[in-house]
């Protein structure tokens, strides 16, 4: 009478069993001493070429909804890899952001990693070339460079830099409206410039975000926080009078930046007090701040990687 083990190690039966494997994709190793059967994703036995490049992106956001991929809607990622599909038709590509942007947000300096599988790209300068040719006039490259397989664009440590541009007062000329945040009430610019130094430092800031994930650290630092007179963007049609506030740190949550200045708006409008905003600091679940300002002011002005 056979057992288990002698029906296992019948030849017909192992056979049966590692082609129904192998027919789902597994891909059997086997070692004879001390019967030793391993099963592996085939996919990681494949071992195929791949390059890894960093690209260095601008674009005006004002028709897009955003950085991320959606169905049915224009999105930064969507035109990326739309382009990509057509200019390496014969080539797997994928790409990864460094960040998310929100609807109307601008870049003018940004980044993503491009994951291309098979042969390097032979001459960056025409690559570039040929991604422009391609791309709407309201997207960039401005530089690619390969980087190691180790690089990983969302763990790697890097600062980013946001200006907020808007003016208040009187309505502005409608070709403004991709550039800057309108508000047509007159502003305490004064107060909104000594407050806006407040945020720099660490804080928590639970606050000045909306629908944060279950993980989310609520905790940062900010590196500096300045409201000053625009001398970043001008034009003919732009008013006599507009402002920027930057602001400069390792990572920012979703609105944050467009909170902050929500509330600095507020405070403008003596909606806010001083003490409102050092209290929503402490007691978030508390806070008066209600105000995300417009997607449309926001840029973000550089990224750099340590």
């Amino acid at each position: 009478m056979l057992n288990a083990f002698d029906v296992w190690h019948s030849s017909t039966l192992k056979i049966r069993v590692l082609n129904i494997l192998d027919r789902l994709f597994w891909r059997f190793l086997y070692y004879s001493y001390q019967e030793v059967y391993i099963y592996v994703p085939r996919k990681f036995l494949m071992f195929k070429e791949q390059h890894f490049y960093l690209i260095y992106i601008q674009f005006l956001g004002f028709r897009y909804s955003g950085w991320q991929k959606q169905p049915n809607q224009r999105t930064i990622e969507g035109m990326l890899s739309k382009t990509l599909g057509f200019i390496l038709p014969d080539r797997k590509t994928k790409i990864l952001g460094a960040g998310r942007t929100d609807a109307k947000v601008s870049a003018n300096e940004a980044a993503f990693e491009l994951f291309l599988e098979g042969a390097a790209l032979q001459n960056l300068d025409e690559f570039i070339a040929l991604f422009n040719l391609n791309l709407p006039a309201d997207i960039k490259i401005l530089a690619v460079s390969e980087v190691d397989k180790d690089f990983n664009i969302i763990q790697h440590p890097k600062t980013k830099e946001y200006i907020y541009l808007f003016s208040f007062g009187e309505k502005n000329h409608p070709f403004c409206a991709p550039f800057m945040a309108n508000i047509q009430e007159d502003l305490n610019i004064k107060i909104m410039i000594e407050a806006a130094s407040m945020f720099q430092g660490t804080h928590n800031f639970r606050a000045f975000t909306a629908r944060p994930r279950a993980n989310s650290q609520f905790t940062r630092t900010i590196d500096s926080c300045i409201l000053r007179k625009n001398d970043i963007l001008k034009a003919n049609f732009f008013p006599k009078h507009s402002y920027a506030l930057h602001v400069k740190g390792a990572g920012f949550m979703r609105y944050q930046i467009r909170m902050i200045m929500g509330a600095l708006i507020q405070l403008g409008k003596e909606e806010l007090c001083m003490d409102d905003l050092i209290e929503s600091f402490h007691t978030p679940a508390n806070s008066k701040v209600s105000f995300v300002a417009p997607g449309s002011g926001l840029l973000l002005h550089k990224i750099s990687f340590q």
